[in-house]
């Protein structure tokens, strides 16, 4: 059984984790989002996430994207986006919006079912848009600052906020709750090959410092989420 197997599995273990998130978010409350005062580590760990990247996941994902037809690609991004409007109307209703909840409800029935688990986006063409909220957004809204902007390992950019974020997100998932070890981490390599494959387009818009770069538009593009941009307007998603 892994760490995180033990974990959803205690309550009184779910029970810590709320109240050190309740801890952390109330000691960051008034740091400044754009605050980098972490550079020098961020740096390192970018380093790091690049080389994993060079040498790991970019070559699988543009293997994956030079012998799997868009239209199987686009499908499969489908399943994983399907699968993430779970965290989203969870966070609409945490954030009292209950209109865009059942929205994003509905659109995750709608496409589950008529939609093949989510292999066809037949919401969307019957006005169910998709919107992007997280746990981050939620705290944003509660009123917690972000924190200091960090570079996590293996995961990338964030800030602390959003970084405890993931902390909840975790359980929204229903993959974490298959029992096969191997399926399991099957699916989660998947999605991260499917969301790597996605982002290979945006590469050619990184000029100047990376990092530099890297971190201006994470934090904008979180600005704009949390001001309730819709997923399809939002700049630096790629389809």
């Amino acid at each position: 059984m892994t760490f995180f197997a033990i974990i959803s599995k205690s309550s009184f273990i779910k029970r810590v984790i709320i109240l050190l998130l309740i801890i952390l978010l109330s000691s960051c409350a008034s740091t400044d989002q754009t605050v980098d005062s972490l550079e020098p580590f961020n740096r390192k760990v970018q380093t790091f996430n690049d080389t994993v990247d060079k040498y790991a996941v970019k070559p699988v994902a543009q293997g994956y994207a030079y012998v799997t037809p868009e239209f199987f690609r686009k499908g499969l991004r489908n399943v994983f986006d399907n699968l993430g409007d779970i965290n989203v109307f969870i966070n609409q209703f945490l954030q009292g919006k209950v209109d865009k909840g059942l929205s994003d409800m509905f659109r995750f029935i709608t496409n589950s079912t008529l939609g093949i688990a989510g292999l066809f986006d037949v919401a969307t063409g019957v006005g169910l848009v998709a919107h992007d909220e997280d746990f981050g957004q939620t705290f944003a809204v509660w009123g917690f600052g972000s924190g200091p902007y960090v570079v996590l390992p293996f995961l990338g950019p964030a800030t602390v906020r959003d970084g405890i974020g993931l902390v909840p997100g975790y359980f929204t998932n229903p993959v974490n709750y298959i029992e096969d070890d191997t399926a399991r981490w099957s699916i989660l390599g998947a999605g991260i090959i499917v969301e790597r494959e996605r982002l290979l387009a945006s590469e050619e818009l990184i000029i100047g410092d990376r990092y530099l770069f890297l971190r201006d538009a994470y934090l904008q593009r979180r600005q704009f989420l949390i001001n309730d941009g819709e997923v399809e307007e939002d700049p630096f998603l790629v389809e």
